[in-house]
């Protein structure tokens, strides 16, 4: 049986708040190894970057009958990854640490690829793919926090939700497409 975690005195709470005041947000009650949850962060803010460039660059290349719906549809994931990627930078600076934006070593620290694809259908499996590995990379560090740092947590999987929204999209529109075009 779990014994109900004691709550902090009110003198505790304010003589700790005024310690390491210019920790900003991280008091002494931040569990998680921050070095290491600002490595997966920049990370996460690496994939959405990628996501964001590839989407565009699909949502300009689109063509054929049904290139410009797919190619809108592009765009507005395209608009969705960057609105994470500013979160993700947000947080990021919240928690005392830097935004990687650098360009030299995006691919690198980036879970999904870069892939241009040439034909509508192959950009969107390689968005579609790219998407899972996103869930897949937001469960893990959702799993790894635990309840270490609920507000990284808490974000990691808003963002989540929208990357399952994605890929259930992307798989709508692979079915959809005519059996010429997979």
């Amino acid at each position: 049986m779990n014994t109900p975690h004691e709550l902090t005195s009110i003198p505790d709470l304010r003589r700790q708040a005024r310690e390491h005041i210019e920790q900003g947000a991280v008091t002494a009650g931040y569990d998680a190894d921050r070095p290491k949850v600002l490595q997966l962060l920049n990370e996460a803010l690496a994939t959405e970057i990628v996501c964001v460039l590839r989407y565009r660059r699909h949502h300009f290349m689109a063509s054929g009958i049904h290139g410009q719906s797919v190619g809108a549809e592009f765009l507005v994931h395209s608009n969705e990854e960057q609105a994470h990627a500013d979160l993700l930078a947000a947080r990021i600076v919240q928690l005392g640490g830097e935004p990687d934006f650098s360009p030299e070593t995006l691919s690198a620290r980036s879970h999904a690829e870069y892939v241009p694809a040439e034909t509508l259908p192959d950009m969107i499996r390689e968005n579609l793919v790219a998407e899972r590995i996103a869930i897949d990379s937001y469960r893990d560090m959702v799993r790894y926090l635990g309840d270490q740092d609920p507000t990284t947590s808490v974000l990691l999987k808003q963002i989540l939700a929208v990357e399952e929204e994605h890929a259930d999209e992307l798989a709508d529109l692979l079915e959809g497409m005519p059996a010429g075009e997979h």
